[in-house]
C-alpha cells in the first residue's frame, strides 16, 4: 500500500523541500488557511508532489456554498495583494470563481467550486500523479519535470511519458490507484 501524506493540511510542507519550506512559511505567515477555512482549502498541483519548476505557483481549492460570501472573503481577505483580481467562470459545466494575485516569491491561485474539493478535478489529478510518482523511479519524476520546463502543463506531461491517448487531463483520471 502506498503512502501519502495528508493533503489536508500544510504540515507535511513543513519538512519538505526548500520550495515547500518557504511555501508553508509564506501561507502560515500570511494567515491564508485561516482566512480560506470556512471554504475547506486544500493545496494542490506541483509544490505539494515535488515537481515544481520556476513557474509554478501556489494552487488552492477550496469548495464554496454561498457565492455571494465567498467574492466577499475573497474581496476582504485578498484585494490588498498584489496583482489580485479575480473572475467567474463555467470550468466543465461547473460555476468556478478563481482569483489570483502575488504572495511574496509567489503566485497564486485559488479555484473555487461548490463541488467538495477532493471530487474536483484538480485535487483528483494531483493524487493520481502523486500515485505514479510513488510508482515510478526518480527518472521518472525527472523527466516529468524536464518535460514541464519544456512547457508541458503537468497533466500532459504525465500523458506523454505514460503515452496515454486522447484528453491527457481525462485519461489520467482513468488511471487506477491500486
Amino acid at each position: 500500500m502506498l503512502s501519502y501524506p495528508h493533503f489536508d493540511t500544510l504540515d507535511y510542507l513543513a519538512n519538505g523541500t526548500t520550495i515547500q519550506q518557504a511555501a508553508y512559511q509564506v501561507l502560515t505567515g500570511h494567515g491564508i488557511w485561516e482566512k480560506l477555512a470556512p471554504f475547506s482549502p486544500v493545496l494542490t498541483g506541483t509544490i505539494p508532489i515535488n515537481i515544481y519548476t520556476e513557474n509554478s505557483d501556489l494552487d488552492i481549492l477550496c469548495q464554496y456554498e454561498d457565492k455571494k460570501g465567498y467574492i466577499e472573503n475573497l474581496v476582504d481577505s485578498f484585494s490588498q495583494y498584489p496583482g489580485f483580481r479575480f473572475y467567474e467562470s463555467n470550468f466543465q459545466d461547473t460555476p468556478t470563481i478563481v482569483a489570483s494575485f502575488a504572495l511574496e516569491i509567489f503566485p497564486v491561485e485559488i479555484f473555487a467550486q461548490p463541488t467538495p474539493v477532493k471530487e474536483q478535478q484538480a485535487y483528483r489529478h494531483m493524487i493520481i500523479e502523486h500515485y505514479l510518482l510513488q510508482k515510478n523511479d526518480a527518472a521518472f519524476r525527472q523527466q516529468v519535470i524536464s518535460l514541464k520546463k519544456q512547457g508541458y502543463k503537468t497533466e500532459p506531461a504525465f500523458a506523454q511519458l505514460l503515452n496515454l491517448s486522447g484528453d491527457p487531463y481525462q485519461a489520467l483520471l482513468q488511471i487506477p490507484l491500486f
